[in-house]
């Protein structure tokens, strides 16, 4: 059934969410904050074990070669400037901002930061985009039902810290694969390997920076940085181009 996968991932994330609700009501803050850092340095693991799987690769006599390193540094560069002048963060906030009005959460201090960590890990990642390409086009959804597991764990565990806001999350789930999805058919010829192996090591670079606003009060401006996943898309269209040299 196409968009089964996305379904069971949304309703995973709400399952999980609302477990961590439950827990976080009976957890005194010390046990929130060990959580948030446990969360922290998960993240940045995940984050940065999909960027090194993009800049190192294993050659047949055992050594190790870097690639891609300039592209994930010009795809920060450039994305970074566009979300700035699109200011998709402050974009974010408002949106979360209202959902937390919607759902009567105004003196919720956390809603917003739950809602925006927990759609960013959840969304950015090479799951997020072969799962849906994958059941569209073939009718397999196993790549959705781990993925679904994975983000159920994940979103309990920032609903017992931030509560209700990630639960939101999943209406960031169900928009973004959707659109791939339904969309299956047109991008699916843009969608080479090579392509979505780009993607996840930029998304998983994004991922650590969300590890890091874990941690630090100092803030990344990920959202502003969500722009860098357009660029391997155009050096992507490029590379069709004959005369293109790299």
């Amino acid at each position: 059934m196409r968009g089964l996968g996305t379904l069971v991932n949304v309703l995973a994330v709400i399952v999980g969410g609302l477990i961590g609700l439950l827990c976080k009501g009976g957890l005194k803050e010390r046990y929130r904050q060990t959580l948030m850092q446990a969360c922290g340095l998960a993240t940045i693991f995940i984050g940065a074990a999909g960027a090194f799987q993009m800049i190192f690769t294993i050659n047949e006599d055992g050594t190790l070669s870097s690639g891609y390193t300039m592209l994930i540094v010009i795809s920060l560069v450039l994305g970074g400037l566009l979300g700035e002048l699109i200011n998709i963060e402050h974009g974010l906030d408002t949106m979360g901002e209202k959902l937390k009005k919607a759902v009567k959460r105004s003196g919720d201090n956390k809603f917003v930061d739950g809602f925006v960590t927990a759609s960013l890990v959840t969304c950015v990642g090479a799951m997020a985009i072969c799962g849906p390409l994958d059941e569209a086009l073939t009718g397999n959804s196993q790549t959705l039902f781990v993925k679904s597991i994975l983000d159920m764990v994940i979103v309990a565990v920032f609903a017992s810290v931030y509560g209700l806001g990630a639960i939101f999350s999943a209406l960031a789930i169900g928009v973004y694969q959707g659109f791939f999805t339904i969309f299956a058919g047109l991008i699916k010829p843009f969608m080479s390997d090579h392509l979505i192996m780009m993607l996840s090591g930029v998304g998983s670079v994004l991922i650590f920076a969300v590890g890091l606003n874990l941690l630090s009060p100092k803030k990344v401006k990920v959202g502003n940085l969500l722009p860098a996943l357009l660029i391997p898309v155009v050096y992507e269209l490029l590379r069709m181009i004959p005369w293109f040299p790299f």
